[in-house]
């Protein structure tokens, strides 16, 4: 008597359900692999070692850190350089004024050389007092005040400590005093903070340190001379015409150091510039290494993955044929 080993219809469609299932899922992954050309259970991949993967994320994620960094600096350093170049362009003028109209003694070019000074002390602290990001560039730690009181104040308190002074020599002087006393400039003008900004990190092992503040000696110098010349032509302070002209001869020269000066201090923030853009390139360049690596680490065979992609295809096409067949099957079908 010949044995029958059989299953139940219902069996059967359970096996060959289940079985789809499986194979559809396989065709799901080797299409994602194909697709994107790294496998999709990566644990199964690595074996379960997952140590130099999170290690490379992890460098990953400092490496996009100082890209961050890095594009912050470079916003910075680049307001800055545009800031020192307003500043340098009005000390330039103001300079080139005074040296060419202090040689002539007529009350309006005077007035003329006064009022330009006003208008580029303006210039002057308004770029001083420029801020990118929400951050002001010249208040050191305190970021978040403008460093500079308004121009208006700061000629009313000169004015008050030149006023009455005999000679132009001694309102000079005053001027001088005033600025570099901490309770004249840096009290009544200056509204930062003393303590410069943290260096700035751009990577692992580089930093850029740009400690330069509104209340920097450079400036102060600059500003009080700009704002001397600016009230050279004021009547309370009754300078002769003779008197006018030495003293703009004297700031045309003194201004054109400063401006020198000026000049080393935008090739000092040049040079941070480039060391951004250097440490930049370094940076995009270590993390297009690492993400090799990765890609490597985890990445699907494209030839293993489409021969196993052909034969799961196949498998399935297999599958519904069978299937279909069963389904047409009949008693009477099996009778003729």
């Amino acid at each position: 008597m010949m044995k029958l080993n059989s299953i139940g219809d219902m069996a059967r469609s359970m096996t060959v359900r289940a079985r789809s299932v499986q194979i559809r899922n396989q065709l799901d992954t080797l299409t994602y692999e194909m697709q994107w050309g790294r496998v999709r259970n990566v644990s199964e991949h690595l074996g379960g070692d997952y140590s130099q993967l999170l290690d490379l994320d992890r460098s990953l994620s400092r490496l996009d850190a100082y890209r961050v960094a890095t594009s912050e600096a470079r916003l910075f350093t680049d307001a800055m350089q545009l800031s020192l170049n307003v500043v340098g362009d009005s000390i330039g003028k103001v300079s080139a004024t005074l040296l060419s109209f202090g040689t002539a003694n007529q009350t309006v070019t005077h007035d003329q050389a006064s009022v330009q000074a006003r208008e580029e002390l303006d210039t002057m602290m308004s770029a001083l007092n420029k801020r990118v990001g929400g951050r002001s560039l010249f208040s050191g730690i305190a970021a978040d005040v403008s460093p500079l009181a308004s121009p208006e104040s700061l000629l009313a308190a000169l004015r008050a400590e030149m006023v009455g002074q005999p000679t132009i020599s001694a309102m000079r002087q005053a001027a001088e005093d005033w600025f570099n006393d901490p309770a004249g400039f840096e009290t009544v003008i200056y509204r930062g903070s003393n303590t410069k900004l943290t260096p700035m990190q751009i990577s692992e092992n580089e930093r850029i340190n740009l400690p330069i503040t509104a209340n920097d000696t450079q400036f102060r110098t600059a500003m009080r001379d700009v704002a001397i010349a600016a009230l050279v032509s004021d009547p309370a302070l009754n300078i002769a015409p003779d008197a006018k002209t030495a003293l703009f001869r004297q700031l045309g020269v003194d201004l054109a150091d400063n401006e020198a000066d000026n000049i080393k201090l935008q090739a000092r923030v040049g040079t941070a510039e480039e060391r951004i853009e250097q440490a930049a390139t370094r940076n995009a360049a270590a993390r297009t290494s690492l993400e090799i690596s990765k890609n490597n680490l985890i990445a699907a065979d494209p030839e293993s993955t489409a021969t196993q992609l052909k034969a799961v295809q196949f498998q399935l096409e297999s599958l519904y044929t069978v299937t279909v067949r069963n389904s047409t099957l009949s008693l009477v079908n099996f009778l003729r």
